[in-house]
């Protein structure tokens, strides 16, 4: 099976539909598909629940598909750094499932073990809880979690062999691997691709069963967010 697509608007053809869940890797603009993304926004599809850490900043990743109209929600821990975002928000154009970040973490992870809930202490007796059940347990109480799962994983990686084997740069990884488990299908951005063999099973950091698509992208810009410098 050949995994490697000759361009991100190739490893996107046919499974971007409009209202789709999608599951973007990423914290910050620190490890994101940078071109994936710029293509899912080429799509022209819209409807999107976006399941990310954060909404990248107003021009570069997940941030123009704000203004680009294509997301209805965001499944996020942070809000800040995208005025779009504020804006859609507490204008009511854009609907919000806040989410403490390790509960973010483990939803995704949930997902991707098939485990349909856990409890938490996080976010008891806040607005976190409302609706959710909850339970003690050797007396502390306890919120009932979802897990996540999403049609379509974007994940950014450093090196992937063939065979969709990856690895990641240092804190790159963040929300990535987590990603990728909680996909239907999950497409890859890579700045290199080896041959199977050529990365040592140990240093593999998501095995291949969990990439379905890769897309070479040598050259990203990996921004800097808010980059701070001595006088």
């Amino acid at each position: 099976m050949n995994k490697i697509y000759p361009d991100a608007h190739a490893a996107l053809a046919g499974i971007v539909e409009d209202g789709i869940t999608i599951a973007s890797g990423g914290f910050g603009l620190c490890g994101i598909p940078e071109r994936l993304i710029e293509a899912l926004r080429e799509t022209g599809k819209s409807g999107f629940t976006v399941i990310s850490n954060n909404c990248g900043v107003d021009d570069f990743g997940l941030g123009p598909l704000l203004y680009s109209r294509q997301i209805k929600k965001m499944i996020s821990s942070y809000v800040g750094g995208n005025k779009e975002f504020e804006r859609q928000y507490l204008a009511g154009e854009l609907e919000l499932e806040f989410t403490p970040q390790g509960t973010l973490a483990e939803k995704l992870r949930a997902g991707g073990a098939g485990i349909p809930a856990f409890y938490t202490r996080t976010g008891y007796g806040t607005l976190i809880a409302e609706g959710k059940e909850t339970r003690q347990f050797d007396g502390h109480w306890y919120v009932m979690e979802r897990a996540l799962n999403a049609d379509l994983a974007l994940i950014k990686g450093a090196v992937a062999d063939k065979a969709g084997n990856l690895m990641f740069n240092k804190t790159a990884r963040n929300f990535n691997p987590l990603a990728a488990k909680a996909g239907r299908v999950c497409v890859a951005e890579v700045e290199e691709i080896v041959e199977i063999g050529d990365l040592a099973p140990d240093d593999i950091h998501l095995p291949g069963i969990y990439v379905q698509r890769l897309v070479l992208n040598p050259s990203p810009e990996k921004r800097i967010e808010v980059r701070t410098v001595r006088n």
